[in-house]
């Protein structure tokens, strides 16, 4: 039997930082959510960009924060996907975005402007906590991304970060991630990234096709993996339970 919770969850934007809301909370900030379309590659910010809205991806939409660097190469850090939101979660006022965020996954969101976010949070406590509680949920993943690259082999990053796409787009054995962008995602020259892949198609993990990776066998690629994935979904379990992507249940 399906609870009024239920139903009212069925009727939100698939983005589980929203359906984490009660209906009150929810009620203030629905009337301003505008539903948009994205396309990979889709520019939300620019370092020193005015930070004026707040996008949360839903369903199989993917963000990534991408950090510039004097040698013209961009260093991804974190990816976002349903479980969260980008731009001015907790802040007030004037805020330049520090990094580049862009699209990596195409799918629907929905945007908020940040006054209204802002007017949402100062009439209610429980809205303000939940977005505290995500901000300290995505600088555990900032925190963890720093010391995966730091520690972790090439090797184990990138079977990381092809899970934590995985997760995030509905548990699919097809990945829609090139050889580029993990290259981007890992810090390294695409041939690095390419000789990677190599070595995990050799194993039978993996396959390539145009555009996308085709996982043949998840527990190998777990095993290859770092835990670094499972010690952020150990963190959201504790202070928000329920929002980091489920690949068994699709939420």
């Amino acid at each position: 039997m399906l609870t009024r919770r239920d139903v009212t969850a069925a009727v939100r934007p698939f983005n589980n930082l929203l359906r984490r809301l009660n209906d009150a909370d929810f009620g203030l900030i629905e009337p301003h959510l505008v539903p948009v379309d994205s396309q990979p590659n889709d520019l939300l910010y620019n370092p020193g960009d005015n930070v004026e809205t707040v996008h949360f991806p839903c369903g199989p939409s993917l963000v990534s924060y991408m950090v510039p660097n004097e040698d013209g190469r961009d260093v991804e850090t974190v990816l976002i996907g349903r479980e969260g939101a980008v731009g001015g979660v907790v802040s007030h006022g004037y805020l330049p975005a520090y990094t580049r965020i862009t699209v990596k996954f195409a799918g629907p969101f929905v945007r908020l402007p940040i006054g209204k976010l802002d007017a949402a949070k100062s009439k209610s406590r429980t809205l303000s906590n939940i977005f505290a509680r995500y901000a300290d949920c995505m600088l555990a993943q900032i925190f963890q991304s720093t010391a995966c690259n730091a520690i972790h082999s090439i090797e184990q990053r990138t079977a990381k970060w092809i899970i934590s796409a995985m997760e995030r787009t509905d548990g699919d054995d097809v990945v829609p991630l090139t050889h580029e962008q993990l290259a981007t995602l890992l810090g390294v020259g695409r041939s690095y990234a390419s000789r990677v892949i190599q070595t995990f198609r050799v194993e039978g993990t993996l396959e390539t096709r145009r555009g996308s990776i085709l996982v043949r066998n998840r527990d190998t690629l777990r095993n290859r993996s770092c835990r670094c994935n499972e010690a952020v979904k150990a963190h959201f379990d504790e202070v928000l339970r329920g929002v980091y992507p489920d690949p068994e249940t699709g939420n």
